[in-house]
C-alpha cells in the first residue's frame, strides 16, 4: 500500500465517518413529525428514574456485546475488556452507514492486529449469527403469543391473521431451526470448503471457525441471549415513561415481533428511524391510542442504543491509526 494511501485512510477515514454519520443523524431527527412534542416528551422524561435507567442499560448492553467480542476474538489474539468495548463502539459507528448492520467489522477489525484482520471478519459473523438467532426465537415465540394468545381492544385478533399469520409463523420457525442448525454446525462448513481446491484461499481465513466447539457457541449465544433481555426491558422501561399503557407481558412481546422484523426488514441504520417508528406502531396501535408515546419510545432508543454508541465509535476511530508503516 502506498504512502499517500495510507495517510489518507488513517487521516480522511474516522473524520469523514464522523461527519457523515453526524449530518445524516441530524437529518434524520429533523425530519421527524411531531418532533418539538416529542423533543418536549423526551425532555420531560429526564426527570422520571426509569428513564436514566434506560441510558444506565446502555451501557450494559453494550458491555455485554464487548464481552461475546472478547470471547470470539482471543481465538486469533489477546484482548482487553476495555479494548474490546471501544471496538464494539467503533463498529457500531460504521454499521449504521450499512445495509442491516452488516458493516460493523469494518470498526472492530481497526483494533485487530493487520495480519488477523480477516480472521477477525468471520469472528463478527458468528457473533452477528447468535444475535440473529436470538432475534429469530424470541420473535417466533412472540408471534405465537400474539397468533394464538393475544386479542385487541375489539376482542378479535387482526395483528395476525388466520392464513397469513400461520404462514409467516411457520416460514419464521422454519428459518430459524435452520440457522440453528448452521450455527451449531458452523465448523462442518470449514470442512466442507476445505474439499474444493478452487476455496483454498478462503479456507486459510476462516478455518478458525473450526475451533468452536458446541460448549463456545452456546457460550457466544448466552451472552447474546443477555443483550437482548437488556434492550427488551430498555424498550418496556421507555413506553412506561412514555406513558404508553400497556401490560408487561404483552408489551414483552410486541418487542419481540419489533426487533424480529427489524431484523429482517431491509434498513440502513442512519435512515431507518422512520420504519422503526411506523413498525413500531404497527405493532401497539391496537392495544394502545398513544401514538405519540409509542413513536418517542422509539425515538428514544435509536438514540440512545444507535445513535449515542456510533457517535462515541466515530469519535474514537480518529484517534486509531488504521495502517501502520512496516517499520512501527
Amino acid at each position: 500500500m502506498s504512502k499517500q494511501i495510507k495517510i489518507l485512510i488513517n487521516w480522511f477515514l474516522g473524520p469523514l465517518i464522523f461527519v457523515v454519520l453526524s449530518w445524516s443523524l441530524y437529518t434524520q431527527i429533523k425530519n421527524q413529525p411531531d418532533l418539538e412534542l416529542r423533543w418536549q416528551q423526551i425532555k420531560e422524561s429526564w426527570q422520571h428514574p426509569a428513564f436514566w435507567i434506560v441510558v444506565a442499560l446502555m451501557m450494559v448492553n453494550w458491555g455485554i456485546e464487548a464481552r461475546k467480542w472478547q470471547v470470539l476474538v482471543q481465538h486469533v489474539q489477546h484482548f482487553s475488556f476495555f479494548k474490546a468495548f471501544k471496538s464494539v463502539l467503533s463498529g457500531c459507528s460504521i454499521t449504521m452507514l450499512t445495509p442491516n448492520r452488516i458493516g460493523e467489522y469494518g470498526g472492530r477489525i481497526l483494533y485487530v492486529e493487520e495480519g488477523n484482520r480477516i480472521k477477525a471478519i468471520s469472528l463478527t459473523i458468528v457473533g452477528s449469527i447468535s444475535q440473529l438467532l436470538v432475534t429469530l426465537i424470541m420473535g417466533c415465540a412472540g408471534l405465537f403469543f400474539l397468533r394464538y394468545f393475544s386479542q385487541t381492544g375489539t376482542g378479535g385478533n387482526v395483528v395476525l391473521p388466520e392464513l397469513w399469520g400461520d404462514v409467516l409463523i411457520w416460514l419464521s420457525v422454519t428459518i430459524t431451526v435452520v440457522l440453528s442448525l448452521f450455527y451449531l454446525r458452523i465448523g462442518w462448513l470449514v470442512r466442507m470448503m476445505e474439499k474444493v481446491p478452487a476455496l483454498q484461499k478462503v479456507v486459510t481465513h476462516i478455518r478458525v471457525l473450526d475451533e468452536f466447539d458446541n460448549i463456545q457457541l452456546i457460550r457466544v449465544f448466552a451472552l447474546s441471549l443477555g443483550r437482548y433481555v437488556v434492550f427488551v426491558l430498555q424498550y418496556i422501561l421507555l413506553l412506561q415513561v412514555m406513558q404508553v399503557e400497556l401490560d408487561v407481558v404483552l408489551s414483552f412481546w410486541l418487542i419481540t415481533v419489533f426487533y424480529l422484523i427489524m431484523a429482517v426488514a431491509p434498513t440502513i441504520g442512519f435512515v431507518e428511524l422512520p420504519i422503526r417508528v411506523s413498525a413500531c406502531w404497527a405493532l401497539m396501535k391496537f392495544y394502545t391510542h398513544n401514538e405519540l408515546g409509542v413513536g418517542t419510545a422509539a425515538l428514544g432508543i435509536w438514540l440512545i442504543n444507535l445513535v449515542l454508541p456510533a457517535i462515541i465509535g466515530s469519535l474514537l476511530i480518529l484517534s486509531i491509526k488504521i495502517v501502520k508503516d512496516k517499520n512501527e
